[in-house]
């Protein structure tokens, strides 16, 4: 069974076109520092914080929350039953997430594996859409990229992201770094539209430089540890936006 991975990282995200009103100010350099943010803030969670006290976590600022539920075709979170929905349980808007391993199947096999174990989406306004963690590889550093070709990996991602979109109606968002992003995909395009963007960039005030194609972040990921369980993050909008998101609408 493949480890739990949760790699320090950073994030940024866009919404789809129907949620580009989402973006405050309309760029991506207008980001405020977490501390002094006034946006929804969530965090998210795997094997590695086990039983999450969700209450705490409400009480203590979270309005959201991302849980991993798989990776690749082999691995389920443990925890992630009690996770999900005890985080629903005390009242946070949540959501599943699947860490990519492109060298070990295809992006339809690992989508297919993710939605049939926690990453299905409902449009009740407390599920968020599926997300993809797409970003260096933790278990062998000398193929970053997984032993993919920028045109290969594009063609992965579309492939994982047609058959989320098949299964559950909702294009996933996409967690990853600038820095991975333009490497290993060769600095694509082909997602920013319709896909929105979960940034990870770490000890800075702002997101700083987004993947390229995107021109604003949806979801930040911004340290991976502080008030909340796991890692922190930001959401691009006010709550009533946050829950127009998961929703759909």
């Amino acid at each position: 069974m493949a480890r739990d991975h949760k790699p320090p990282r950073r994030r940024s995200r866009l919404v789809a076109a129907s949620v580009t009103a989402l973006a405050i100010g309309g760029t991506a350099l207008a980001e405020v520092h977490a501390s002094a943010a006034s946006r929804p803030e969530g965090h998210d969670v795997s094997s590695h914080q086990k039983n999450v006290d969700w209450q705490q976590a409400k009480a203590r600022g979270a309005r959201f929350v991302y849980v991993k539920a798989t990776e690749s075709t082999t691995y389920r979170n443990p925890y992630f039953a009690g996770q999900y929905d005890g985080a629903r349980g005390a009242g946070l808007i949540r959501g599943a997430y699947h860490f990519a391993l492109p060298d070990r199947s295809s992006g339809t096999a690992q989508a297919g594996y993710f939605v049939r174990n926690g990453g299905a989406w409902r449009a009740d306004g407390w599920t968020l859409p599926p997300a993809l963690d797409i970003e260096y590889n933790p278990y062998d550093k000398k193929h970053k990229c997984y032993g993919l070709s920028s045109a290969r990996m594009v063609g992965w991602i579309k492939a994982f992201s047609d058959e989320v979109k098949r299964l559950t109606g909702r294009r996933p968002v996409i967690y990853t770094t600038a820095h991975w992003w333009n490497t290993c995909t060769g600095a694509s395009r082909a997602f920013a539209r319709d896909h929105a963007l979960w940034v990870a960039r770490y000890d800075s005030a702002t997101a700083g430089t987004l993947p390229a194609g995107w021109s604003f972040w949806t979801l930040w990921q911004y340290d991976n540890s502080g008030r909340l369980p796991g890692d922190q993050n930001l959401f691009n909008g006010s709550t009533t936006q946050l829950k127009r998101f998961a929703k759909g609408s």
